[in-house]
């Protein structure tokens, strides 16, 4: 069953939710707004909190319903189906390979596989977008907790995937990197 994990996984992971959130709103094609990202963050730039809090939330549920779907049949291969989900949602086929940067997809994959992880996923995701009020930051800090949080559960069995999916997360945020280095990433909207 690890070749079905990994496709189920893909393929949730690939429904692009704020392209399409965003397409049935009248929004028109996020990809053209912004970042060009088809995450919430990029969706917020909008003006719709609520298309945004929507794909948020969508693309974490995509995760966990991966890993939740095959951890049900078959346990031993939750992992393979939450790193299929996570690819999927940053590299889609579908929209050549130019996906999300993972970090609502990956929130949902960590409640999914233990959530006591996901809690302190989120805390810390939701603690320092409050303190900065950069989501690229918050973010990538999230990612980078999960593995060593695992670690600290004694989860060593999650430590090796959620590193490699952290790693991703830190490439895709790479020009986000720059801008955090030069002072110019933009801070989210406390307004609007």
């Amino acid at each position: 069953m690890p070749t079905v994990a990994l496709l189920l996984g893909y393929l949730l992971g690939s429904i692009p939710f704020g392209l399409v959130l965003t397409r049935l709103a009248g929004v028109g094609d996020i990809r053209q707004v912004g970042s060009g990202n088809i995450g919430a963050t990029n969706v917020l730039r909008t003006g719709r909190k609520g298309l945004a809090a929507a794909t948020l939330l969508l693309d974490a549920a995509k995760g966990a319903l991966a890993v939740w779907l095959i951890a049900h049949w078959s346990p031993d291969d939750a992992s393979l189906a939450a790193a299929g989900a996570f690819l999927g949602h940053c590299y889609p086929l579908w929209l050549r390979f130019r996906g999300g940067k993972g970090v609502a997809t990956l929130m949902g994959i960590v409640l999914a596989l233990y959530w006591p992880l996901g809690l302190i996923y989120a805390a810390v995701w939701l603690v320092l977008l409050a303190a900065s009020r950069i989501s690229s930051l918050a973010g990538m800090a999230a990612a980078v907790t999960a593995p060593i949080a695992a670690a600290g559960f004694g989860r060593y069995d999650l430590v090796l995937l959620l590193l490699a999916l952290a790693l991703i997360v830190l490439w895709k945020h790479g020009a986000n990197i720059e801008r955090l280095m030069t002072g110019t990433e933009p801070r989210v909207s406390s307004h609007g």
